[in-house]
């Protein structure tokens, strides 16, 4: 018998929105180069691989091209599938041993609220070169360890984004988390994310951004809690807490698909 993997779209509860992710739920530790080969093969922004450690389970994420230190989504889609297949009990928090340290998810109603560090971003000098691969004007820029951060003007100049992506490939980082304050009443923050640099022009729904929005917009509404809108074509729903130095996630998660690997 081959090894199950299930398709999960993240950060929705909605089929064919937020941002699908793949999920195998091993028995033991796998060969690494079988892992790449089986993100390349599903072709999605990360795969997720897991087996039971200690009182949890140890996850590791993977890209087309590489194995990446952080995930929202994957892990949210790890969770849904844990307790949607009942290898979890509904009540029991989940402990996932990353590359990023500890990290847990719960259930909260029909959310999976996830424990993620706090990531905030350094404010530095808008680069000229950034701007014009935007396009527009840029309010704020900063960077964290791994990302970069622009706010714009409005939800407006937001969604009407169109980046040039040969420019971004420029830069040094691994993505781009553009946001602007929402002009919905249903949502505090929308946000969008581009790494071409990695191959994805832009990500459907970011789960780790929110390590670094949420601090951002904390320090500007004045408050801790959020729902945040990530304004891709499929579109992602979060729910944001911030805390002293981490981030609670909160997202929905809907299985879309399920096979078995044969190689």
């Amino acid at each position: 018998m081959g090894q199950r993997v299930i398709q999960v779209d993240a950060f929705t509860r909605t089929p064919y929105r937020g941002n699908p992710a793949a999920v195998c739920v091993l028995d033991s530790a796998a060969d690494e180069v079988w892992m790449q080969n089986v993100a390349r093969e599903m072709n999605l922004s990360e795969t997720a691989f897991l087996f039971p450690e200690q009182n949890g389970y140890r996850l590791r994420w993977f890209g087309p091209n590489e194995e990446v230190d952080l995930c929202g989504h994957a892990t949210l889609a790890s969770a849904h599938v844990l307790w949607e297949d009942r290898m979890e009990p509904p009540d029991r928090e989940i402990t996932f041993f990353t590359r990023s340290g500890i990290l847990s998810a719960r259930k909260q109603d029909d959310w999976i609220m996830l424990n993620f560090p706090s990531e905030p971003a350094s404010e530095l000098p808008i680069p000229p070169a950034l701007a014009e691969a935007f396009g527009v004007e840029l309010r704020y820029f900063g960077e964290n360890r791994v990302d970069c951060i622009v706010e714009v003007e409005s939800e407006e100049a937001l969604c009407s984004l169109k980046p040039d992506f040969g420019k971004l490939q420029k830069f040094s980082a691994r993505g781009f988390m553009v946001t602007s304050r929402s002009s919905s009443p249903e949502y505090d923050y929308i946000s969008r994310f581009f790494a071409p640099g990695r191959g994805v022009n832009e990500d459907p729904a970011t789960g780790s951004s929110h390590c670094c929005l949420g601090p951002f917009w904390q320090q500007r509404l004045h408050k801790n809690e959020f729902m945040a809108y990530q304004a891709s074509l499929r579109g992602g729903v979060a729910k944001i807490r911030v805390l002293e130095d981490r981030v609670n996630i909160g997202g929905q998660a809907v299985t879309v698909l399920k096979g078995e690997l044969l190689y």
